[in-house]
């Protein structure tokens, strides 16, 4: 038994887990917005406004759409969302099978460290004027949100099957088991937990990439494009309302990661 805000909980039962989950992040968002609010007052500048004058404006941009452009937020949220999930499907096409194949043999993994240590390093924003004035409005973005999902991802598939225990590899070749049927029978079920924890970083990431990766973008490039637009005009409330928009969509995207985890590790008998 455990005592949160004065209230005694069971720490084995689900309900009072998720109303103790429930309690502190009330707690810690009132605090949070409360910090805000006086920050916002405290301000010489007014770039920084109050969590009421962000709300307004994010009802105002929600009800009325951008009124420098007139396009919906809805169209601003359906852009970013089909460029981050080109972004995060291109990584995850590419990181997991790369990652598998370099975690499986040293050989390949010293021989790509020098160029992956190279390249890591270079924040996704700084790929952003290359990809987009080169590729254009439509591929440069997504190419920068797969560069920010890219790296952690393999990074985390890289050490997931690194850390297989080699007497599962040596029980299977045993009972006859080939190449192939170890790398998929054996090495991609154990590095799931490791592949899913690399998703829910990358999301996350991918999701700090989207003002980078559509800062250059048309007024139909994404919610990133209004964030800009917005400060750009001096209009702080409709920027910090933007950037609660992208917050939000970055809670969805990483809670369904989260959810997936949960399923998998569930029926893989792994506890999370």
């Amino acid at each position: 038994m455990s005592t949160v805000a004065g209230i005694k909980y069971d720490e084995n039962n689900r309900y009072h887990r998720f109303a103790r989950t429930v309690v502190i992040s009330a707690i810690s968002l009132s605090l949070f917005f409360l910090v805000w609010w006086a920050v916002s007052i405290i301000a010489i500048k007014p770039a920084i406004p109050t969590p009421l004058q962000t709300w307004n404006a994010l009802v105002d941009v929600y009800l009325n759409g951008d009124r420098m452009t007139g396009i919906s937020l809805g169209k601003y949220v359906s852009s970013s969302m089909m460029t981050f999930l080109k972004g995060f499907l291109l990584a995850l096409a590419v990181a997991v099978p790369v990652g598998l194949i370099l975690g499986y043999s040293k050989l390949l993994r010293d021989f790509a460290n020098p160029v992956i240590e190279v390249l890591r390093p270079i924040a996704p924003i700084a790929w952003a004027p290359i990809f987009i004035l080169s590729l254009g409005y439509s591929t440069g973005p997504i190419l920068v949100v797969f560069v920010g999902i890219f790296f952690p991802l393999l990074t985390n598939v890289v050490f997931g099957v690194r850390k297989i225990d080699p007497n599962w590899i040596d029980a299977a070749k045993t009972l006859g088991a080939s190449q192939l049927q170890v790398f998929y029978k054996v090495m991609m079920p154990s590095a799931i937990p490791y592949v899913m924890n690399g998703i829910k970083i990358g999301l996350g990431i991918g999701w700090m990439c989207i003002v980078a990766a559509e800062l250059y973008a048309t007024p139909l490039g994404g919610i990133g494009f209004y964030l800009a637009e917005q400060a750009t005009a001096g209009n702080w409330p409709g920027a910090y309302a933007a950037l609660v928009v992208i917050a939000i969509l970055g809670l969805l995207t990483i809670g369904v990661a989260d959810y997936v985890h949960r399923i998998i590790s569930k029926r893989m008998g792994m506890a999370v």
